[in-house]
């Protein structure tokens, strides 16, 4: 009998593969993004398969929050228009038991998934230099390289867990001892 792993059955989920050439992510991420479904449809919102592409990234969403929930990891909530092009919400970080929340949005532009998205963290406009204007977050280095491997198989879910959240824990806590930013009343 061969000792190789047997694949997964067709309807269990994709796992991510490594990305070649890139800084593997820390284990606790990793790990989390291995367990998040990828996608197949490459389809932006002016192709026709668009609603079929919106339906693998709310399954790939929900699944995330599933797995940040059961780790008690839950950190963002977002909510789309009725086209599914344009998100907003919400994220937040914990620090010394203190809750720093910030306004969320993105938009889905007609190169999607070709071009991954621009996440905008408005308020915070201006007061990191690893931001771009209109409060876009600097993820050109790491991020988009690894995006740009891994289409159409990354989404919105991939982006929040590979982007945001990296971004977040680099640049909130260095706001934080500089007094830009304040815990949540």
């Amino acid at each position: 009998p061969s000792t190789e792993p047997s694949p997964p059955p067709s309807d269990a989920p994709a796992k991510a593969p490594p990305a070649a050439g890139a800084k593997a992510p820390p284990a606790g991420i990793q790990s989390v993004v291995n367990q998040i479904p990828l996608l197949t449809i490459n389809a932006g919102p002016r192709d026709a398969e668009w609603e079929n592409r919106m339906r693998e990234e709310l399954v790939a969403l929900i699944e995330y929050q599933r797995i940040n929930r059961a780790n008690d990891n839950d950190w963002f909530e977002l909510e789309p228009n009725e086209q599914y092009t344009s998100w907003t919400g919400k994220c937040w970080y914990y620090e010394r038991m203190q809750r720093y929340e910030f306004d969320l949005a993105f938009d889905i532009t007609a190169a999607y998934p070709g071009s991954s998205i621009e996440i905008r963290l408005p308020e915070l406009d201006g007061k990191t230099a690893k931001m771009y204007r209109g409060g876009k977050i600097c993820l050109t280095d790491h991020f988009h390289p690894l995006w740009r491997r891994n289409v159409p198989k990354f989404g919105i879910a991939h982006a929040l867990a590979l982007g945001l959240g990296p971004w977040l824990a680099a640049e909130i806590p260095h706001l934080i001892r500089n007094g830009v930013v304040r815990p949540k009343e």
